[in-house]
């Protein structure tokens, strides 16, 4: 029965994500926005992981996709779900003003859950990243 709920949940993630990315299309290039909904959907994924080291890896993979291959917190040895979009959003947006700040703080946020020793602080800042990342793809 959980693991039936978690394909709902991971089903009604990835259309929330979808729908999100199309909104970030209209201040991001394309590879910005299709990064921004990537990492959206794997800090949520974060937020709802019961197990500390799965909630890290998905932070990671966040992070990853946020500053790219060429960003000091990017780690080769973690899945990058963004490979192939581009760059990283923050090197991808189109608008270095509002929703570059935005990024730097989901990043902020996801790096903070990454060093959290407890399950519950890594899922609140990956909450965090999560909004901010919503935020960004409003923007």
């Amino acid at each position: 029965m959980k693991r039936q709920y978690l394909g709902f949940g991971v089903i009604a993630v990835f259309a929330l994500v979808w729908s999100v990315g199309a909104a970030a299309a209209q201040n991001t290039n394309a590879a910005g926005a299709q990064e921004i909904s990537t990492a959206q959907a794997h800090a949520l994924m974060a937020s709802n992981e019961d197990s500390l080291k799965t909630a890290h890896a998905h932070l990671q993979h966040a992070i990853n996709c946020l500053v790219g291959p060429d960003g000091k917190a990017f780690d080769p040895k973690v899945l990058n779900p963004c490979n192939g979009m581009g760059n990283g959003a923050l090197s991808d947006v189109t608008d270095n003003g509002k929703l570059h700040a935005t990024l730097l703080k989901a990043v902020a946020a996801a790096e903070f859950g990454l060093k959290a020793d407890k399950l519950s602080m890594a899922q609140k800042a990956a909450k965090e990243a999560a909004q901010l990342l919503g935020k960004a793809a409003r923007s």
